[in-house]
């Protein structure tokens, strides 16, 4: 039985994802017919299509308020503090946010007339950005704990792989060294140090992020969400064009997930 419900669940957010792409993709084309000066009856039938597919996405998202909430029962019992924190408040949050997606679905059918709309979407946006602020900020930690154990990894390699100072090489035994006073005490200049140590954290991020695609793909995905929220509530609009682009990458991106579960960042 739960494992016929697991299956039915993955195939239900496998068509939500679709029906997502389907969406951000009319937005986006949308915006493309309308700087290139498409008839206002084409751009009326995309903005339908586009309507359509938000009504149906609705639909098919009644029971994620609940499926948010196990969740979230899941990962109260995580060791980590911060990945507990993180992941548990998003969770709630998610399920508020679904919780107002519900109402709103319930005001576009016609069963609340009196439904205040755009009340219900800027409470329903809020909770999407809280959720996914904290979906980044789980994604900054795990990759700073990754670049912490891979720069201790590096090294202890290189100490390794290194001579011992006591040891004097053949080069030292015929041309010994004695450092001057001054080149000792002179520091190092500070713009150059600068330089290595951003370049040293960047190579660091490009290997982390190389060897781990599910931290990679989840970071790429929040990033493109965050744009949506914040273009709704007014705190940095992008325009339809961006926010269609951002939202059919993410989507894209998510479909990755669900075809391949071995890309899905856990816990």
């Amino acid at each position: 039985m739960m494992e016929s419900w697991v299956r039915f669940s993955s195939q239900s957010q496998a068509k939500e994802r679709v029906f997502r792409a389907a969406q951000y993709a009319c937005t986006l084309l949308g915006y493309t017919l309308q700087k290139g000066g498409a008839r206002a009856e084409l751009l009326k039938t995309i903005k339908q299509l586009e309507a359509h597919m938000s009504l149906t996405r609705k639909l098919m998202r009644l029971g994620n308020s609940a499926e948010a909430l196990e969740a979230a029962k899941r990962t109260v019992h995580l060791s980590d503090c911060v990945l507990r924190l993180c992941i548990t408040v998003a969770h709630l949050n998610r399920a508020m946010y679904f919780a107002c997606d519900n109402v709103l679905w319930a005001g576009k059918t016609g069963l609340l007339p009196k439904l205040d709309q755009n009340k219900w979407s800027q409470r329903s946006f809020r909770c999407y950005l809280f959720a996914l602020i904290l979906n980044l900020t789980r994604d900054a930690y795990e990759i700073h704990l990754l670049m912490e154990r891979e720069s201790r990894n590096t090294s202890s390699k290189s100490f390794n792989s290194s001579p011992s100072p006591l040891t004097p090489t053949p080069e030292d035994r015929e041309f010994p060294l004695t450092p001057s006073p001054s080149s000792a005490l002179s520091p190092l200049p500070p713009l150059p140090l600068i330089s290595d140590r951003l370049n040293t954290h960047f190579c660091l991020l490009v290997t982390v992020l190389r060897n781990n695609p599910p931290l990679l793909l989840d970071l790429l995905k929040n990033l493109c969400d965050v744009f949506i929220p914040l273009d709704r509530l007014g705190l940095y609009p992008t325009g339809p064009g961006f926010v269609g682009a951002c939202g059919l990458t993410s989507s894209i991106l998510s479909i990755l997930t669900i075809v391949h579960p071995w890309l899905k960042l856990k816990p």
